[in-house]
């Protein structure tokens, strides 16, 4: 599921616990990331799931569910 590996994406790059991570969580709020760290995020997430999304596809999403319904939509 897109969720779980979006949780080890978000572990391996800011080192927060998989555990605190829920698919309704602000990943700003949950991971402390701002705006160029979320596009770094992105990078990882077209890398791993081998998809391009275009920026302003992830405008306003701020949430692991909703970053995993953006990808599925890709794949």
């Amino acid at each position: 599921m897109a969720v779980d590996r979006l949780k080890q994406l978000a572990v391996a790059r800011f080192g927060a616990a998989a555990e605190a991570l829920k698919p309704d969580d602000d990943l700003f709020d949950v991971l402390g990331i701002d705006s160029l760290q979320a596009l770094d995020l992105l990078t990882d997430l077209e890398e791993a799931f081998d998809v391009e999304i275009p920026d302003y596809e992830i405008q306003g999403v701020t949430t692991l569910g909703g970053l995993a319904a953006v990808i599925e939509r890709h794949r």
